[in-house]
């Protein structure tokens, strides 16, 4: 197969719009001497010439203000917004192009051009990396004869290597194209550095340096982002470059942009794939496997780091994994609420922001992405990953093949030897984890395939194919050593950008892409190792399966995504693009990313990074651009524009041929320039609002996001309430401490224990969950996206897990009922032997979630017996009122945070609206005094958990019957409603209050401040 090129309006646009900033600029030949060295010992070589060939430097008429005309002119043409002035050191111009639409084809064009216009023939592509090195060596390689046929020439390039240093007397000489590929580690690292900047016996007492900024090359950085460290600018300075460009998908550091073509062009102009997602999340946990997740580290200027650790905790209904900030010290087994899998010395001692490390007490080490326990869940999730994108894969390929379309699947790993393993004699070595698994699911999904009429010839190909041969790991190759061969994993050098120096892990991908889209070529699915998150692509990857932990950022960053972005090829090499396929383009050209989020979260987070790629796209001109924009006169009067005075101004603009198709156009800036914009006559006073609001349409910083942290309180205690004689009779009258007794018939107790547990334990199991989404067939704007709605879901499934996920956890069962229940060893023991064998072999099944809720079954027997039986007697000891002083309430205003004036802190932490309704109505009524919610840590000990009143209320003396009032607020206060232990905690409290008041407190529970109010009084 050969790939065949075409001709792309936008790819000759990127070209000219970097050659038409040197208009001006006259097509010359400009020659140096070049210094031979020490020709001592050197026989002479009839080629050998002392003439070398360089750039044009920049005429003096062409000075920064000549080039920034020029370049705002570019700018406008392209929607951009115009730079003020050119920004330095140097020429720097960048060029944004997504992912997939061609971005090396294009700087090449881009080379021939400024030859052609100008006579610049000495170029330099700096790449961060060996993998994107060879991979524009590749695309070198097969556009030459396309481009030949254009421009009548050929390039001649090279890879810098410093063991072949006569490659730049080459460069230097040689008065055609030539073009220098140099990865940033070859002259940036010490070693490498030393070299290229030494003078060097082999190259005759030169440096190397020295010859390459004689040629006053152009530089071309591919991958800016990953480039350009602070080491690496100083570095590049030696080059003495004519200007700098930049091209990528995602710059850091935008410089003067010249070309855009952002996600949002590429993908409604129908040049990438469209992107689908298969979210394939497990339901349900065992919480027996001791499962941690380290999903990152923050620093700060002023405290000690912290990290966000995933876990799972204990609640009232289950188990479930949570992510929290958690710093030194911090203990899983107190915050998961004491599950037993973390009960050997989870204590975090060290948080090391140098490494990315988190270290427990237990010796354990966690590296930011590990994921470390859980082993039988993450094998399990791994696994229906590897099936789903199997079955996928299966169905894509049977569509595509009568097209002549070959069907690829990438596979993103964490380490490579969950794919292979050299632990034995084989010299091929054999398969590891995921090797294995693919191989297992393989089978068994192609054996149960349906063969339909028609599909004979696919099936003919298909049943050729050995499932071991049809995947391959293509992140490395094996080096041979003696007989046994070694599997090289690549080496990561830059551990910030991820880029990689091993030379030879990519020569199989770079070298045989025409060989991987050929049907005759058996490998459909491709292991890679993560340093192919950029510099590595084929047209006909159609899923990515990522089988590695994912945070929000990789998503963000979409250069995984990008591996699979561009258009497909057929046999013939040719595109498949809109010109072919016409409107079928999108339902050929479909990436299906198989990820182990849900849905609605990678979607979210994908939307998210695109949405931010398109920070800078300008505003279309019209009418709403105005409407109830302030408008300020000349003496300072405020002018709001209604939508009649929007479509004055508006219309005035075109008419005054500033607006066209809603762009400005080049008369406006010329008006601009010289101070004579003229506007509607409604508007006149305000001619500088109105040009002011104009200049924001390329202003991506004019209306700056809302700070999401701005609305963030702390409630505060006044301590001069704390004193207040309401407060403190309140105080006086509720502080006293109780103890509890009660009796009950056990054997009752057991018998109904029994009965409930037979009749209503089930326990949580573990399900597969598959949601399937698109994105929308056109992204119409910024907003779409950040609104989430330019994905859309359209299939859900769910099946219960085929696999058993049960650890190695030991239970001390009875134990731990004890604890949960406070009854007896022998009682609880008679309780789980009378259950029936079906109920209690749920244990099995999902230990923690058997204990929550064998548990809560027993615990709402026990308090329905104790409503019956249950007294209180007073103690000596009191609360003090430092627990107010303590706790630690915080919140965010108008999300579960108020301003208050009667309680005895600045603010009010809510737990719902319906609190926060009842803590209204108490601040506004002029009955109240002044109130407090009660903080947790004051409570009521009763027989089925400890339990914390809501709220303790003062009413000014003789303004209600009842002065003093505990509450208890609930949604409803129907006796049916509330049952077993939360029915019993109240008739405890109530039973505590009249121990200790002598009814001068008054506890009930209140649905709303009106059945407040009609108690008291």
């Amino acid at each position: 197969m050969k790939l065949q090129f075409k001709h792309q309006p936008f790819q000759k646009d990127a070209a000219a719009a970097v050659c038409d900033v040197f208009n001006g600029q006259p097509k010359r030949t400009t020659t140096f001497r070049v210094d031979m060295g020490n020709m001592l010992n050197i026989q002479q070589d009839m080629d050998m010439s002392d003439t070398g060939f360089r750039n044009q430097p920049l005429v003096p008429e062409l000075t920064n203000a000549a080039i920034l005309k020029n370049l705002q002119a570019v700018q406008r043409r392209n929607g951009l917004k115009p730079s003020e002035a050119l920004t330095g050191p140097g020429i720097n111009l960048t060029v944004e192009m997504e992912t997939g639409t061609g971005k090396t084809y294009t700087y090449v064009k881009t080379m021939y051009e400024l030859n052609a216009r100008y006579g610049w023939s000495k170029f330099i592509i700096v790449v961060p990396s060996v993998a994107i090195r060879e991979g524009v060596y590749k695309s070198l390689q097969t556009t030459q004869e396309h481009f030949a046929e254009d421009y009548g020439k050929k390039i001649r390039f090279f890879i810098y290597n410093s063991d072949r240093l006569t490659d730049i007397d080459r460069f230097a000489s040689d008065s055609a194209i030539h073009v220098m590929v140099i990865n940033m580690q070859a002259f940036n690292s010490s070693k490498n550095q030393r070299i290229i900047d030494k003078k060097l016996d082999a190259f005759r007492s030169r440096r190397p340096i020295d010859m390459i900024a004689k040629t006053n090359p152009i530089l071309i950085i591919d991958e800016p982002q990953s480039v350009e460290g602070k080491q690496t600018k100083e570095s590049l300075k030696k080059f003495n470059a004519l200007f700098t460009i930049r091209y990528s998908a995602t710059h850091k550091e935008k410089y003067d942009m010249v070309y855009r073509l952002d996600a949002m062009d590429a993908y409604n102009q129908h040049l990438v794939k469209k992107i689908a997602a298969l979210g394939v999340t497990l339901t349900g946990t065992t919480a027996t496997n001791s499962y941690v997740y380290l999903e990152g580290i923050d620093t700060y200027k002023n405290k000690a780091p912290t990290a966000r650790i995933g876990f799972e905790v204990k609640g009232a209904s289950g188990t479930r994994t949570v992510v929290k900030k958690l710093g030194q010290e911090a203990d899983l087994l107190a915050e998961s609420n004491g599950l037993e899998e973390y009960a050997d010395r989870y204590i975090i001692t060290g948080i090391d922001a140098r490494d990315n490390s988190v270290t427990f007490l237990n010796g354990q080490t966690l590296y930011v992405g590990q994921i470390q326990g859980n082993e039988q869940m993450t094998a399990l999730q791994r696994r229906v990953q590897i099936r789903e994108t199997i079955r996928t894969h299966i169905q894509r390929e049977r569509e595509l093949y009568p097209l002549g379309i070959k069907v690829l699947s990438l596979f993103f790993i964490d380490e490579v030897a969950k794919y292979r393993l050299y632990d034995g004699d084989h010299e091929d070595g054999r398969n590891g984890e995921y090797a294995r698994m693919f191989e297992e699911e393989y089978e068994n999904i192609v054996s149960s395939l349906q063969r339909e009429f028609g599909d004979e010839e696919y099936f003919k190909y298909l049943d050729r194919i050995d499932p071991h041969k049809t995947h391959q790991g293509y992140f490395s190759i094996d080096k041979k050593k003696g007989k046994k061969a070694q599997f090289v994993e690549s080496k990561i050098n830059d551990k910030k950008n991820q880029t990689s120096a091993d030379s030879d892990a990519y020569d199989l991908i770079m070298k045989d892409k025409e060989r991987l889209l050929s049907l005759e070529e058996p490998v459909r699915f491709i292991f890679s190792h993560s340093a192919l998150r950029e510099g590595w692509d084929n047209p006909n990857v159609f899923q990515i399966c990522t089988l590695k932990p994912q945070s929000e950022s990789d998503i963000r960053s979409r250069q995984e995504i990008g591996r699979g972005l561009r258009l497909c090829v057929n046999q013939k090499g040719e595109r498949m693009d809109e010109s072919l396929l016409g409107k079928e383009v999108q339902g050929i050209n479909k990436l299906t990313l198989i990820t182990d989020l849900s849905f609605g979260k990678f979607a979210e987070a994908l939307q998210n990074g695109l949405a931010e790629s398109m920070a800078d796209r300008p505003k279309k001109v019209d009418a709403k651009l105005f409407t109830d924009r302030i408008l300020t006169d000349a003496n300072g009067q405020e002018v709001k524009v209604t939508p009649e005075l929007a479509a004055a101004i508006f219309e005035d603009l075109i008419s005054c041929g500033y607006v066209k198709r809603g762009e400005l156009t080049e008369k406006y800036y010329e008006d601009k320039d010289n101070g004579t914009v003229q506007v509607a006559e409604e508007v006149r006073d305000c001619a500088e609002s109105v040009v002011k609001i104009l200049s924001s349409v390329y202003d991506s910083h004019s209306m700056k996001p809302e700070d999401a942290t701005g609305n963030n309180v702390h409630a505060t205690l006044d301590e001069e309430k704390l004193k207040r004689k309401e407060f403190l009779a309140l105080w006086e009258k509720i502080n006293r401490k109780t103890v509890y007794s009660v009796s009950f018939d056990t054997n009752e107790l057991i018998k109904k224990a029994i009965a409930q547990l037979d009749a209503h334990l089930e326990v949580s199991q573990i399900f597969v969950k598959k949601e399937y989404g698109e994105q929308a067939d056109r992204i119409e704007s910024k907003e779409q996206l950040n609104e989430g709605k330019g994905f859309k879901q359209k299939k859900e499934d769910q099946d219960k897990a085929d696999r058993s996920v049960l650890g190695s956890v030991k239970y001390d069962l009875i134990g731990k009922l004890v604890v949960e229940t406070g009854l007896t060893r022998a009682t609880v023991a008679t309780i789980l032997q009378g259950i029936s064998p079906f109920k209690f072999k749920m244990f099995r099944i999902n230990p923690e979630d058997f204990i929550v809720k064998t548990a809560k079954i027993i615990n709402n027997e026990k308090a329905n017996l104790v409503i019956e039986h249950i007294a209180y007697n007073k103690l000596d000891a009191t609360y003090d009122t430092r627990i107010f002083a303590t706790a630690n309430l915080q919140g965010k205003l108008d999300t579960n945070a108020m301003a208050v004036e009667h309680s005895i802190y600045d603010y009010l932490i809510y737990d719902s609206d319906g609190e926060r309704k009842f803590a209204k109505a108490l601040d506004m009524n002029e009955k109240v005094a002044l109130y407090v919610k009660l903080p947790k840590s004051f409570f009521i000990p009763t027989p089925v958990g400890k339990y914390s009143p809501d709220w303790a209320i003062a009413f000014h003396e003789g303004a209600v019957k009842h002065v003093y009032f505990v509450a208890e607020t609930k949604g409803s206060t129907d006796q049916m409603e509330l049952r077993g232990v939360e029915n019993a905690k109240i008739h405890c409290a109530k039973e505590h209050f009249k121990e200790i008041s002598n009814d001068q407190i008054v506890y009930d529970v209140v649905s709303d401040f009106e059945q407040l109010i009609h108690l008291v009084s």
